[in-house]
């Protein structure tokens, strides 16, 4: 056996002079001939050792290391099955070298690593490939990527191990096209390669997601024979599910002649991931036919799979098969994690918490998936109680999933206190930083929480944003009414930011819903239409609805006309309900009818109550019956948001018996319904029995029918009953509502109690137009203008809304309290001053207050005056007038005129005919009669209320 020379060179960042001095514990030093090193020098920043080291000459076996992949071979485990080298060794210190080396791969730091190399340098052990080899695999698992390179240079009869070995160095630490260029390199020096060498650069392409070079890879492995190693093949198969090539993977899994467990998990997965969990589920069943067994990942995609369809019945049968495999019994907790989630998936969160607290070793993923159940099924307290025992008695801390799965729920519920307790904790582990999804996931709960300004903080702290980041601050802008700020920050991105996607279309066009702004709507439309986004049926709907939020109704119908072939039941319903919430309710009756004649489909729930809602609005009853007709020959007419919209569209159109009909026959009850039969029977001054079926409520009474009950027990005047309803209010805690103030101010006021009213309206923390309103009238019953007047004043001090019903009230108070020249004052300037239209209700009163003060002429004239013909109800308020003061021959002519506007309102004939007894026309009064008799009209019963309660 011959000896060799060789010299190696360290760089002095990895050697140091003390270190190499040190090395005592290796034993004494001893002289060149003994231990073969002739000698040792240091010259131009680097040791130069020249040794001389007996190597024998024998055949290489097995390596050190070893390299595989991880499940489905998606990630490789470097070197850990590759060939090993034989080694006789029979230099003690030589040994001690080697097993200092194989110790530090269970650990690897750098020092470790440099110590080890300052032995081997020493001993001359670096001139064993093998050793040389081990030690640059320790450099690289401790992050050491250059020293590996730099120690890979430095052998000069490298093998195929070594390549693979510094191969998998750079696949380890993230340069996958350093590995390639490696192999490259290794191709042309001819040093050959194996199985191993093509299973790492399949890792190297799919890292790199170069699907051509992985292509590239197959088709060396079929030329050069080596696809026979079942590792490669799954390997190939992973590579191309990851690539969203499965039929390419489907093919070579087909071909191969022998599979194993992992060829059917690697294809079942790559199904999985590609979005097609039937062909998972049928591989599942193929692979129970043949001689392999499933293991856990089998198992955990089939169930997987059933979590996608929603089969829970299959799921079970998988669940069955998995506790006869003994999957209870394995450390693996994949099987039950996927469990909980198919379990909760399928709302049976029952089973996912009994498969939960039957694992013995939980891991993270275990307590995430189990918060995730809950979460998804509604049970929010159950979540943070977990957390809470995660980390108490699990001794987990919540990682980036735990907090992305917290944080929607404090978002959506608006728990801003909860959020916060979590961003803190983020802080003090350091995680927003490094976690951008957590940056995002902040910023959307503090937006939703109505906290726009601690987003904005956080948006702006960070200058690592992705698209997610934008679209979120800009929604979170436009949900809070900072529309100027949604719109900037859109153009800014448009500058800065990365490409734009359907959610930031989404995001911007929320902020444009004023006339004002249309022009802005317009120039996002353009751009849809440059950036071709409008081939998305959602972002042509939200378009439309834009345009009908800024009362462009015209485009919107010309952009459903244009998309007619793209359009979807989404689509019309758009146009339909837009129409129908912008009080647009003649168009949302003729889309609907155009949508019956054009469209493929049918209608829906959304379309019935829409148009239901528009025939209420317009008190259309003949259409509204039909419509009614038309539901019962559906499966719709079962619907209760159609039942409780047939409700409420009776009660407008006052056929409150048929109200009754519906909510009889109703399937399910909920207290929708009943707050819809309960104002129902309120508007139509049925009030008794409004309160008789509050006594009945099978439900916790809301806001909604705390107002309606207070407004029937104003209508009967029952003070008891009012109070005990209010009493109701405060042990509930909802006095604060401002609608519900408003008719306790109604209530005590229209009951005599102005003193109570005022109390009321005092304790409001939050003063509503309403609760002004409501006071300013409760003065005006009481004959206070002044203070109707005085308290109108202080209302338009304090900064609320001055409306047209503020106006009815103070007008009411003028007229009932004789101060008609500030009653026509404020009617002459509500529009020039306050911005407020006259509207029919305002000119009864004008003509009310000038008709009380005898004032008939100037009410005519201003009847006459108005630049829109008047209605009934100005005219018969005028009407009353005459007969009050006798004013027989204007009387006639005003009786004349309604008679031909509504001929079926009896109470017209009988103000005339009262006037003509008092004038003593007792002819004309009896001819009136008996015009009465001949036309069939009666007038309503009047009836008297006494309640004999206790006060």
């Amino acid at each position: 056996m011959r000896r060799k020379w060789v010299l190696f060179r360290l760089p002095l960042n990895h050697l140091t002079r003390w270190t190499y001095k040190n090395l005592a514990f290796l034993g004494p030093r001893k002289s060149p001939s003994s231990h073969s090193v002739a000698s040792r020098k240091y010259q131009n920043g680097n040791f130069s050792i020249v040794q001389r080291h007996r190597v024998p000459m024998l055949p290489y076996a097995p390596a050190l290391l070893s390299c595989g992949c991880r499940s489905f071979c998606t990630v490789v485990q470097l070197l850990e099955e590759m060939p090993q080298r034989a080694l006789h060794v029979r230099d003690v210190h030589f040994e001690l070298v080697i097993d200092y080396i194989k110790l530090s791969l269970k650990k690897p730091k750098i020092v470790t690593a440099t110590v080890a190399h300052c032995a081997a340098l020493k001993i001359g052990a670096l001139a064993h490939l093998p050793t040389s080899t081990s030690l640059l695999t320790v450099y690289s698992k401790a992050g050491g990527f250059t020293s590996s390179r730099d120690l890979f240079d430095e052998i000069h009869n490298r093998d195929v191990i070594a390549w693979n070995a510094i191969v998998a160095a750079s696949l380890e630490n993230n340069f996958y096209r350093t590995a390639m260029d490696f192999f490259e390199k290794m191709i042309k020096t001819q040093a050959g390669f194996d199985s191993t060498t093509l299973l790492l650069m399949v890792s190297a392409s799919l890292r790199a997601k170069n699907f051509d070079q992985g292509r590239a890879i197959h088709c060396v492995s079929m030329k050069s024979g080596m696809l026979v190693d079942i590792s490669l093949g799954n390997a190939l198969i992973d590579m191309y599910a990851k690539c969203d090539d499965l039929s390419s993977s489907e093919s070579l899994f087909e071909e191969m002649e022998y599979k194993d467990v992992v060829s059917w998990n690697s294809i079942m997965r790559g199904s999985l991931y590609n979005g097609d969990p039937d062909k998972t589920l049928n591989y599942f069943k193929r692979m129970s036919f043949t001689e392999e067994t499933a293991d856990n990942v089998s198992l955990s995609c089939a169930i997987s799979a059933c979590s996608s369809f929603g089969e829970l019945v299959f799921g079970q049968s998988i669940h069955g098969q998995g506790i006869k495999l003994g999957y209870k019994d394995s450390s693996q907790v994949s099987v039950a994690n996927s469990l909980i989630s198919l379990y909760s998936q399928c709302e049976d969160v029952k089973a996912a918490e009994t498969v939960f607290r039957e694992i013995a070793q939980k891991d993270i993923v275990s307590w995430n998936a189990m918060m995730e159940g809950f979460a998804s099924n509604g049970k929010i307290n159950e979540v943070f109680d977990l957390l809470v025992e995660m980390q108490i008695r699990g001794s987990f801390q919540p990682d980036m999933v735990t907090l992305t799965t917290i944080l929607p729920l404090c978002a959506e519920l608006m728990l801003s206190r909860e959020g916060r307790a979590i961003h803190g904790f983020a802080i003090q582990r350091e995680m927003v930083s490094d976690h951008l999804t957590l940056l995002n996931s902040l910023i959307d709960m503090y937006s939703k929480c109505n906290l726009v300004k601690k987003a904005e903080l956080l948006f702006n702290s960070t200058a690592d944003r992705d698209l997610v980041s934008w679209n979120t601050m800009i929604s979170g802008y436009s949900q809070n009414k900072y529309y100027d700020e949604a719109r900037i920050l859109f153009r800014e991105m448009l500058r800065w930011g990365p490409n734009c996607s359907s959610s930031t279309v989404f995001a911007v066009l929320s902020s444009c819903n004023s006339l004002d702004i249309v022009h802005f709507g317009k120039s996002v439309h353009s751009w849809q239409l440059k950036s071709g986004f409008l081939n998305n049926i959602l972002l042509v709907n939200f378009l439309m609805h834009m345009y009908i939020s800024c009362g462009d109704l015209t485009a919107s119908f010309s952009i459903l006309h244009e998309n007619s072939a793209l359009a979807d039941i989404a689509s019309w319903n758009t146009v339909i309900v837009g129409s129908a919430q912008g009080d647009r309710f003649k168009e949302a009756l003729e889309t609907f009818k155009l949508m019956i004649k054009e469209a493929p489909f049918n209608y829906d729930t959304i379309t019935l109550v829409s148009v239901l809602s528009a025939c209420a609005k317009l008190e259309l009853f003949s259409l509204g019956k039909s419509l009614h007709g038309l539901t019962l020959k559906s499966p719709l007419g079962s619907d209760t948001r159609v039942q409780n919209t047939l409700i409420t569209m009776y009660d407008r159109c006052r056929d409150i018996n048929s109200a009754r009909v519906v909510f009889k026959f109703c399937f399910i009850h909920n207290l929708c319904s009943w707050n819809c039969m309960i104002s129902a029977l309120s508007h139509n001054r049925e009030g008794a029995e409004a309160l008789e079926l509050f006594h009945h409520l099978q439900f916790e009474p809301n806001e909604i029918t705390i107002v309606s009950i207070l407004s029937a027990c104003t209508q009967i005047g029952v003070l008891r009953h009012g109070k005990q309803v209010h009493a109701h209010v405060f042990r509930t805690g909802i006095q604060d509502n401002c609608f519900i103030s408003a008719a306790l101010i109604d209530l005590y006021s229209n009951c005599g109690r102005l003193d109570a009213a005022l109390q009321v309206f005092g304790h409001s923390e939050e003063k509503s137009e309403s609760a002004w309103n409501s006071l300013i009238s409760a003065y005006g019953y009481h004959g206070n203008g002044e203070k109707a007047i005085e308290l109108f004043h202080k209302m338009c001090e304090s900064g609320a809304r001055v409306t047209k019903s503020t106006f009815v009230s103070l007008l009411s108070a003028c007229s009932h309290s004789g101060l008609v020249n500030q009653g026509l004052w404020y009617y002459e300037c509500m529009l020039e001053k306050y911005g407020v239209q006259p509207e029919t209700e305002h000119q009864v009163y004008v003509v009310d207050m000038l008709g009380r003060s005898g004032r008939l002429d100037e009410a005519y004239k201003f009847i006459e005056g108005l630049q829109s013909n008047a209605s009934s109800g100005v005219w018969g308020t005028l009407l009353s007038a005459c007969n009050y003061h006798g004013e027989l021959k204007l009387g006639r002519q005003i009786a004349e005129r309604l008679f031909e506007m509504e001929p079926q309102n009896v109470g017209y004939y009988i103000s005339l005919s009262n006037m003509y007894v008092a004038a003593g026309s007792w002819k004309d009064a009896t001819d009136l009669r008996q015009s009465i008799q001949d036309k069939g009209l009666r007038k309503p019963v009047g009836y008297s209320l006494i309640d004999v309660g206790l006060g």
